[in-house]
């Protein structure tokens, strides 16, 4: 189906050239002329206009957002391009301060309001027989005329506007009209978001559900988020959330519920004050045990020396610490922890050490264990690459030891260096001790890896954390229990199910230099109805999915794991390497599909729990973990071919052995970037994606029509409606919610309130 509309970030409507009855009144033919016949149908023109570069710029001063736009497009035809440009608002938004420029020049633009803006988009629906615009049924948007674009040429459209956003349950948001991947499948070349937080109150959390940012608070009044890719098709709005902070931990929480007689989901954020005193800041004990092995020898080992000197470089005055290094044997720099003031002495000692032997694990560690005051807080850093070759060799021996051993107050962070470490070793030992795990791969320096982790672990403010959700059931959280610590810089994010709904107060334990504190935060709301933030589900999954893909690896393979990985996996639209060969199924809606599924995903799993080093192990650990701590759900979809010509083609088959493909990094890459146009100068048509998510629903594209997961072919019976007519346009004013459900395309089905409905073309 042709698109009238291109955009990324805005929909870019060039239509006056092709589609005169549109672009001007139609001339009266004189009496006893004949009648000119009516004009062609339209036809897209804008295949070959590509959005080179997108910035935007939002600078928020005590909750009035000031957003500054910049678009570069160019024309890659021989045509030249016109039309009029549209831009949809944040939902809810009241604009004011619009100003607009093209190649620098002001131009006149006006704001078209929420009905007079759907009126134009369903005419203009109707005329295209184009359903694309729909995604926007009940926003504001900025309308201008800003074309031509003259053959191989390009402009830039410049927009600023300002609007207040509101205080809801603590939380301020922030939404920018990022998705767009309905109007075109041509990426935009550069990408950036960059928001400027300013607040005469102090800033607590800082959160984005829909979008891997970066976070700068460099002070308790001011923070810097950015957002930064290029060659993307965006798949979501950005949405950023932040809070104003008291001068203790702050909680804060988001919930989505689909329907009120179904469990809700709910992300509940814990932030420390951006700075605390320093005797707030709980003193530990911090090991660095390091392996200095013949297989460390060269680049390694002087990166390995080169994190352990920035971790003595930046320890807490009241922190103590030691370095073990280990080979066949071990030695160790001092024989008791050291105060900070030895730290000279300590990283003069790491110069003279060069990397030659073998690799003594568990001695290694019994060592840094021993150490370890049961008194204080002790860290443990420990960095290896490779397997255990000298002394106990046997994984479930060492674990045995390390447990039997170490002291309650222990952590342990793992850094697996390379693809010859065992990853159920490195990852049990930061999961049984509540720490973390990284693996640094071949083309990644360690001390970066390091150094970035420990930053965010160097100072802690409660430990042996602990929530009590009060009258509300909750379940299947994730991070599950016991929870990591929380420290300055960062943020704790839960997430998790819950039962009943209601107001309910919330309480928070931890410890603080071995004392008790309790935190109690009042009025803390779970809905009963329907509606929140609808990124919260797909983020709950990832979480649960990558937890289940760890079950596997480090405890084996079970039925209702797999199961459990494809149904959330096909509900939720996050496509994993085992799970991926669904999108081709034509039958994944019957029964007999689903446990066909179920036996494929079985046999694609069972590398997971055969496999505990090398290449493809290090990347499934790697993946399942980065899954399990995500902050924000994967929004990639794969692609597949255009869907003017036909079903969308097979994915990209990973190489190596069934599922084991490489590395589940590998094909994360094959699933994560939208094919571009190899020349941008081609008549391409844009691409198709295979997988669509649409707020909490996922639709698959197969034999022609996007079909909702939630779809039973043997239990369901669709209710037809035909695309464009008056009943079709009576659904979308019942289910206003699910505009962008019906911007999918003229054939679609989807569930509504348990009803299945079958959109039909004319």
């Amino acid at each position: 189906m042709s698109k009238l509309l291109f955009t990324l970030l805005s929909i870019l409507m060039l239509i006056a050239a092709a589609f005169p009855a549109l672009a001007q009144k139609p001339v009266e033919p004189p009496i006893g002329e004949p009648v000119p016949p009516p004009p062609p149908p339209p036809t897209i023109i804008d295949e070959n206009v590509v959005l080179k570069t997108h910035r935007v710029n939002v600078t928020i001063n005590n909750q009035v957002a000031t957003t500054r736009i910049e678009q570069v497009f160019k024309n890659n035809s021989d045509r030249m391009a016109e039309g009029t440009y549209i831009f949809p608002l944040p939902r809810g938004a009241s604009v004011s301060d619009l100003v607009m420029y093209v190649d620098g020049e002001a131009i006149p633009a006006r704001i078209l309001g929420a009905e007079e803006a759907r009126a134009t988009y369903e005419e203009i629906v109707r005329t295209l027989r184009d359903p694309a615009l729909l995604e926007y049924v009940g926003q504001d948007a900025i309308q201008a005329s800003v074309f031509p674009i003259q053959p191989r040429d390009e402009i830039k459209i410049e927009i600023e506007y300002s609007h207040v956003l509101t205080l809801e349950n603590g939380l301020i948001k922030y939404t920018y009209p990022l998705k767009t991947d309905q109007f075109s499948r041509l990426p935009v070349e550069n990408l950036s978001v960059s928001v400027q937080v300013e607040s005469n109150d102090d800033i607590g959390t800082i959160y984005s559900p829909s979008h891997a940012v970066a976070i700068n608070q460099t002070d308790d009044k001011s923070a810097r988020v950015g957002y930064e890719t290029g060659n993307t098709v965006e798949l979501s709005d950005f949405v950023l959330y932040y809070s104003l902070a008291s001068d203790r931990i702050s909680a804060n929480l988001l919930t989505y519920r689909e329907s009120a007689n179904e469990n809700g989901f709910f992300l509940l954020m814990l932030a420390p004050p951006v700075t605390v005193d320093e005797d707030q800041i709980v003193p530990r004990d911090i090991i660095v045990v390091l392996d200095q092995s013949g297989s460390m020898f060269g680049d390694k080992w002087e990166q390995a020396r080169d994190a352990a000197t920035y971790v003595l470089d930046n320890l807490n005055p009241e922190d103590r610490f030691n370095v073990v290094a280990f080979s066949t044997g071990w030695r160790l720099y001092a024989n008791d922890l050291q105060s900070p003031s030895e730290a000279a002495g300590a990283k003069q000692w790491l110069s003279t050490l060069e990397a030659v032997g073998g690799t003594e694990i568990d001695g290694a560690l019994q060592q840094a264990f021993d150490l370890a005051d049961p008194n204080r807080q002790s860290v443990v850093l420990f960095l290896t690459d490779g397997l255990p070759t000298e002394g106990e060799t046997d994984i479930d021996k060492i674990l045995d030891n390390a447990r039997l051993n170490a002291p309650d107050n222990l952590r342990v962070f793992t850094f697996g260096v390379g693809d010859d470490v065992d990853t159920v070793l490195l990852d049990n030992l930061w999961r049984d001790f509540r720490g973390a795990g990284a693996y640094v791969r071949p083309n990644e320096r360690i001390d970066e890896e390091v150094s970035n982790l420990y930053n965010k672990i160097s100072a802690p403010v409660l430990t042996d954390i602990a929530i009590d959700f009060g009258d509300i059931v909750t379940d299947d959280l994730y991070p599950s229990e016991p929870l990591p610590d929380l420290f300055i810089g960062s943020q704790l994010i839960v997430a998790g199910r819950y039962r009943d709904s209601g107001n309910t107060s919330l309480t928070l334990t931890g410890k603080v230099n071995g004392e008790t504190q309790i935190f109690t935060y009042d009025n803390l709301n779970f809905p009963a109805n329907a509606g929140g933030e609808a990124t919260i589900p797909r983020l709950w999954a990832t979480r649960r999915i990558g937890a289940l893909l760890n079950s596997i690896r480090l405890n084996g393979e079970n039925p209702e794991l797999v199961d459990s990985i494809v149904r959330l996996s096909i509900r939720y639209g996050i496509i994993t390497p085992y799970t991926s060969f669904f999108i081709d199924e034509t039958d994944i809606f019957t029964a007999q599909g689903r446990e066909e599924a179920q036996e494929t995903a079985s046999q694609n799993l069972a590398p997971l729990d055969d496999m505990s080093s090398g290449d493809f192990a290090v990347g499934a650990a790697d993946s399942a973990n980065e899954m399990e701590a995500a902050e924000a759900a994967p929004m990639a979809i794969p692609t597949g071919t255009p869907m003017a010509t036909s079903a969308p083609a097979p994915l990209p088959q990973t190489g190596g052995g069934g599922v084991a493909a490489g590395t589940a990094n590998d094909a994360e890459a094959d699933f994560d970037a939208p094919v571009a146009p190899t020349d941008p100068n081609s008549n391409r048509a844009p691409i198709q994606q295979t997988i669509q998510v649409v707020g909490d629903k996922t639709f698959l594209f197969q034999n022609g029509i996007w079909i909702d997961t939630t779809y039973d072919a043997d239990t369901m019976i669709p209710q037809e409606v035909i695309f464009l007519s008056d009943a079709y346009f009576d659904l979308l004013d019942q289910y206003r919610g699910f505009s962008a459900v019906f911007a999918l395309g003229d054939h679609i089905i989807v569930i509504l309130d348990g009803i299945a409905y079958e959109i039909l073309p004319e």
